[in-house]
């Protein structure tokens, strides 16, 4: 069986999935896919957004040669349009990272922690079911500040780029049980 946890941004979805963890779950972290596939993609990434960075004074490149994720998300999060150009970039990679997963653990119970999972169909296809967590604002915007340490205006503009996430899997048809956290 494969489930889909998901839910918006400080939710509380890495504690749910560790509740099936300790049932023997196998739990696929879409989010460190995600750093994973950014750093495969680093050089078209840097090819796509290195001039839009330098115009708007961000690094997204280290010292050591890896991503600025931070920098790079300040630059992404101003235009869904750049968040979308950037997706393109990476999602074939995180398709790729866990369709191998799922082969390889292919008699496992699996849980696929993922907050878009439903922007790659192709993924989602392969869940069985959706767990969608939920939180109060206060609670979230508390972890997402302790957990992520960004500025507050960072931590709104993704919690209002999520603003409908709600919606965009109740599209998909796949059965939803909300559980709050």
């Amino acid at each position: 069986m494969i489930l889909c946890v998901t839910g918006k941004m400080a939710a509380g979805k890495n504690y749910i999935c560790s509740q099936y963890e300790n049932q023997g779950w196998l739990c696929k972290d879409a989010d460190k896919d995600v750093h994973q596939a950014i750093e495969l993609a680093k050089n078209d990434i840097l090819a796509a957004f290195g001039t839009k960075a330098k115009e708007m004074n961000l690094n997204i490149q280290n010292n050591d040669g890896t991503l600025n994720r931070k920098e790079l998300g300040k630059l992404l999060f101003t235009s869904p349009e750049l968040l979308k150009k950037q997706e393109q970039i990476v999602y074939p990679y995180v398709i790729s990272i866990t369709k191998d997963f799922i082969a390889a653990n292919k008699d496992k119970n699996i849980i696929l922690n993922a907050t878009l999972l439903y922007k790659t169909p192709e993924l989602l296809s392969l869940c069985d079911s959706i767990i969608y967590v939920k939180a109060n604002l206060i609670k979230r915007i508390i972890r997402a500040r302790k957990r992520d340490n960004l500025p507050f205006l960072q931590i709104f503009k993704r919690f209002y780029s999520q603003r409908n996430l709600y919606k965009e899997y109740k599209k998909t048809g796949i059965q939803i049980k909300t559980v709050k956290n």
